[in-house]
């Protein structure tokens, strides 16, 4: 009896010493200032996200939780930083699922390899606003895409590789459209350009398309996504539009450096998404015509891998390319 006492007292003895072995690996998150990498310029979404979970995190941790925009090369200057950034959980990315679905099938060379990167959260999806300028006439998808056959039309996006430039290829070769594809450095000058004229129309965030569609200076036409959007629900999808093959959605991801280590990875996911299920953040989700996923480890590998794998098919038939 008293050796098998002693026995158990010493498996208990090494299970805790391998515990605290394993807690040593994982030192305590934040210990410091945490950096969010956004890969976009300031205003779009995924900036606007950031910056409110930030909020919530500073004030759970005492913690600042710092919002760094990184623009440039459709995401891939943040992702780059954050890419090569210590995987201790100080350095975050916040962007979009581009630079893993869209950019390595464009590129000819990336910056980083995707083990570089792994996400921590797939946050939400979200379609976008097919909008044009009043001067042109148009005002239902059915008359864009005739007019758009019949002549060049001027479509801005977010910049090269962004998913209004994918729209603008998917709709030239399954709509036998001319869009002429114009990028801007973000969502919200591309916003701009169509109010002033200076493009015809773009296929953008409907957020940043919205305030200017309720001025009258931007004339709705359709949203991409497979329902319709809860901040425009008289705007009709592509699909009731009849034009299924033009549906697309955007990706709202967080993502680590590849070496955070698995125990790291678990506890911040599980910190984001607690904080992202809180009511003021659903709020501001759907204020951002964002549907919530929440999808962590595994499911949101597989969500990526499986979006990657239909831009893939698009841009191969597309003969898309940025240099």
């Amino acid at each position: 009896m008293l050796n098998h006492f002693r026995r158990n007292c010493l498996l208990g003895s090494l299970a805790l010493l391998m515990g605290a072995g394993t807690m040593a690996q994982t030192p305590p998150w934040p210990s410091k200032p945490v950096k969010f990498i956004n890969s976009f310029p300031p205003g779009g979404p995924s900036d606007i996200l950031a910056r409110a979970v930030g909020e919530v995190l500073q004030k759970q941790f005492n913690h600042p939780f710092v919002v760094e925009n990184r623009a440039g090369a459709a995401g891939n200057v943040g992702a780059d930083v954050v890419a090569k950034s210590s995987g201790d959980g100080h350095t975050l990315l916040w962007g979009i699922d581009t630079t893993h679905t869209i950019n390595p099938h464009i590129y000819k060379t990336m910056p980083f390899k995707e083990a570089d990167l792994k996400p921590l959260v797939v946050i939400s999806s979200s379609g976008l606003l097919l909008g044009v300028h009043p001067s042109t006439g148009l005002k239902t998808a059915k008359d864009f895409l005739q007019a758009a056959r019949d002549r060049s039309l001027n479509f801005s996006s977010g910049g090269n590789g962004s998913p209004g430039h994918l729209w603008v290829n998917m709709s030239n070769i399954s709509a036998a459209t001319r869009l002429v594809h114009v990028p801007y450095r973000g969502n919200s000058p591309a916003v701009m350009a169509v109010v002033s004229g200076e493009v015809d129309g773009g296929t953008l965030a409907t957020p940043g398309m919205l305030p200017q569609v309720k001025a009258g200076r931007i004339t709705p036409l359709a949203v991409t996504s497979r329902k319709r959007s809860r901040l425009a629900p008289d705007v009709p999808t592509v699909a009731e539009a009849g034009f299924k093959d033009l549906e697309s959605e955007v990706l709202y991801v967080v993502m680590a450096p590849g070496s955070t280590p698995e125990a790291l990875m678990q506890a911040m996911s599980k910190t984001i998404t607690e904080a992202l299920a809180r009511p003021e953040l659903q709020t501001r989700l759907n204020d951002l015509d964002m549907a919530y996923e929440g999808l962590t480890g595994s499911a949101a590998v597989q969500r990526l891998n499986k979006l990657s794998d239909h831009y893939g098919r698009v841009i191969r038939a597309t003969g898309m390319k940025v240099d």
